[in-house]
């Protein structure tokens, strides 16, 4: 069955009330009669209980609807009560509409916390959580529904970080490792913004703290590698000076050599922590030129070759495009770096290959030797500054520290990468890798190749 409409309704209303009219009448009367009331006395006591019956009935209407929800349909009336109505509703609805506005920017102000970079906490002076972000969810391995309401301090349980939250002193941010997630450095900082309510922020500087740390050992590290080779030439100088004639002509030319090795090897030094210097400020990117490969390969072969003074078997192989986009001199850097360290680490008889070949998605030069190799737990590692797998035996060699360093950032202005397969006791691999948009196949590879550069010299 239909509902009734409101013109309806207000019909039947009408109707409602002439029939209360009409049995008022019929009870009001024989009063008036028995009584003595007149009957226009009679008629207005009718017509005001009517009338307080129907405000009464209006006032229950409006309790009705008001105790409802905010978006209840509006009560239909007419006359002064459709005014107290309607003024009502209007009121509502700015209410409403208010609390709406209201709604939008606190989840506007949510999304904006949620997409900091930072962690933020919510909690009380009692140190209960009453809202986090993600990020502070990752930051401490926390979980914001489970975790709501529980105290910081049973869930962050580092001593320095209790005893900052406790002294309340948050003039100063404080460093932690965090204990959850490994390897994550965090700056937390605490920030009162109400009497009752504090903000905690924390930020993940473990980059900078690495950078840090990269810096430290930088400084030391160059202060040793300089100090060895300077003790070496003072000492020598000093006690030549001191006793010129006390020593043969031999004796002198031995520590004048030592002198001078110390000399090259500092030379080596300063060269390689200036190129290095030059490659990681970026400034002007290199002069684009097509590279010679096969001249510049060959180069880098001859050259490993006097280092190995025919103590290896070393082999160069040419066949991928003659042609690169690039820079030759940064170039001849990073492949001469390669080929050195594998001369320094093989030992007497082993066999060294220098191979410039297509791979997928491009062209790569390969280093590969039978030398003593490298466990897995230093490959990660080896393109860091003075990094060494052995700090004993790379001195002996004569190297600096910096070799992988500046074949890493010159594969980077290249466009390429570095790849390393190495396995102890067996030999490493070293492989640079460029895109095939560096490429330029101009000439018959076969051809391009130095005479006696394919085989192996004994």
């Amino acid at each position: 069955m239909a509902l009734p409409t409101g013109r309806m309704m207000r019909a039947l209303l009408r109707r409602v009330a002439g029939l209360a009219l009409a049995l008022a009448g019929l009870v009001f009367a024989p009063l008036a009669i028995a009584f003595g009331v007149p009957w226009g006395l009679a008629g207005t006591l009718v017509a005001g209980l009517l009338i307080y019956g129907w405000h009464l009935y209006q006032v229950r209407r409006l309790l009705l609807w008001v105790g409802g929800p905010l978006d209840a349909a509006l009560p239909e009336a007419n006359g002064l009560w459709g005014d107290v109505f309607s003024a009502l509703h209007r009121r509502v609805r700015k209410r409403l509409e208010k609390e709406r506005q209201l709604a939008r920017r606190l989840e506007r102000f949510v999304r904006a916390f949620q997409a900091l970079p930072d962690g933020v906490i919510a909690f009380d002076r009692q140190h209960h959580i009453e809202w986090m972000n993600a990020q502070a969810e990752a930051h401490f391995a926390l979980n914001e529904a489970e975790d709501r309401g529980q105290a910081l301090t049973n869930l962050i349980r580092h001593p320095d970080f209790v005893a900052y939250l406790n002294a309340g002193d948050f003039s100063e941010p404080l460093i932690l490792g965090s204990a959850r997630v490994s390897g994550l450095s965090l700056m937390i900082q605490v920030l009162p913004y109400d009497e009752e309510m504090q903000l905690l922020v924390s930020r993940d500087v473990s980059q900078f703290e690495r950078i840090e740390r990269m810096r430290r050992d930088f400084i030391a590290n160059v202060s040793h590698e300089l100090k060895t080779p300077l003790t070496v030439v003072a000492g020598f100088s000093e006690m030549l000076n001191e006793d010129f004639e006390a020593f043969s002509t031999a004796e002198v030319r031995h520590y004048l050599a030592l002198i001078g090795d110390q000399n090259a090897r500092m030379q080596r030094l300063i060269e390689d922590l200036l190129t290095l210097s030059a490659l990681e400020t970026g400034g002007v990117p290199p002069r684009q030129e097509s590279v010679d490969m096969p001249a510049l390969l060959h180069s880098v072969w001859r050259d490993a070759e006097a280092l190995s003074a025919g103590r290896h078997a070393l082999s160069l192989s040419v066949n991928a495009a003659p042609r690169m986009e690039g820079c030759t001199s940064e170039l001849r850097s990073a492949f001469g770096n390669l080929a050195g360290n594998a001369v320094r680490y093989t030992p007497s008889g082993g066999r060294i290959e220098l191979l410039w070949r297509q791979c997928p998605g491009g062209a790569e030069f390969v280093v590969r030797d039978t030398g003593i190799g490298i466990a897995a737990e230093h490959l990660p590692r080896l393109t860091e500054r003075f990094y060494r797998v052995d700090r004993g035996r790379s001195r002996e060699t004569g190297g600096t520290g910096l070799g992988l360093a500046i074949v890493k950032h010159v594969l980077t202005r290249h466009g390429g990468v570095l790849d390393i397969a190495s396995t102890p006791g067996v030999g490493s691999e070293f492989s640079a890798r460029f895109p095939a948009q560096r490429l330029n196949a101009q000439a018959d590879t076969e051809d391009a190749v130095p005479s006696g550069a394919k085989a192996a010299n004994s």
